[in-house]
């Protein structure tokens, strides 16, 4: 018989019969993570409810967060998304965090361990995932990633594994895009990043583009750089995903670019931070399938 303390002890595969799970943000009403959870939890015989906690709509700011993980674990909740604001704000929070979480500086999945809350990362390796589905014979000799915040430095971390030769880093917070480029530096060595003030001056000779700020979201329309510095044969990456087809990726089409939707992300991230929460293996097509059909 499952006891209610088997609800916040993820990891224990199919003897978990009930998970609570919550994503952690600002302006997150649309997200489609509570639906892609708590079907991927049907096939696998869990009843998994997943709440948002939206930061906008109750409105309040980072500083509740120590409020709100006190209450999560209270509620006992199993594990937590994050996205944005809170991917950077809420690591001096946690217990302990993964070594990816450590290298990239940012965290998007929290997973309860007894009365510990462990940051993880799988931004990263889920925009790898997605990348390496859609574009697999991208070129990397030299990309610009605009946006160094929690899901700029998970991208910049995974493209530099992928063998990324040059990477250019812009933030309109310059001091963050310089740290950036600097602890990936010393990470991996080489030189090869470098922090920029002018990011349309650095797309001239790029290979491809990741744009990793909420330009494009609902709520902050628009583009993040000028059309006109857009060319063709360039890759463009993008992170947001509602709405699927931002401004930057029609501008990329019509310049010719390649281009990478944020669903593949949005997807990647959540397979593996499923197995986090759960201990057991999502589908991941099947979960892209349950994506792509909800966005349509």
């Amino acid at each position: 018989m499952v006891t209610p303390s088997d609800a916040a002890a993820p990891g224990r595969g199919p003897s978990v019969s009930k998970l609570l799970l919550g994503l952690l943000g600002a302006g997150i009403q649309r997200s489609l993570s509570p639906a892609l959870h708590e079907e991927e939890g049907q096939h696998h015989g869990l009843r998994v409810h997943y709440q948002l906690i939206d930061l906008d709509a109750a409105g309040v700011g980072v500083d509740v967060l120590p409020g709100l993980l006190d209450a999560a674990r209270v509620m006992g909740f199993a594990g937590l998304n994050v996205t944005y604001p809170c991917k950077q704000a809420v690591i001096p929070l946690l217990d302990a965090l993964s070594d990816e979480a450590r290298a990239i500086g940012a965290v998007n999945t929290i997973v309860r361990d007894g009365d510990r809350w462990v940051g993880h990362n799988t931004d990263g390796s889920g925009w790898s995932w997605g990348f390496r589905r859609a574009l697999p014979d991208a070129d990397l000799s030299r990309v610009v990633l605009i946006g160094a915040g929690g899901a700029g430095s998970a991208c910049a971390d995974a493209v530099l594994r992928l063998g990324a030769r040059a990477l250019v880093v812009h933030d309109q917070v310059a001091a963050r895009a310089a740290e950036l480029a600097a602890r990936l530096n010393g990470a991996f060595g080489g030189g090869r990043v470098h922090a920029s003030t002018a990011p349309a001056a650095e797309l001239d000779g790029a290979s491809g583009i990741i744009h990793a700020t909420p330009t494009g979201m609902a709520k902050f329309p628009g583009l993040p750089l000028p059309e006109a510095s857009l060319r063709a044969g360039t890759w463009v990456s993008e992170v947001v995903y509602v709405p699927l087809e931002t401004g930057l990726l029609k501008a990329a089409r019509r310049a010719g670019c390649r281009t990478l939707d944020g669903g593949h992300m949005a997807v990647g991230q959540a397979v593996h931070a499923y197995g986090l929460f759960t201990g057991l293996q999502a589908d991941a097509a099947r979960m892209d399938a349950h994506f792509r059909r909800l966005v349509r």
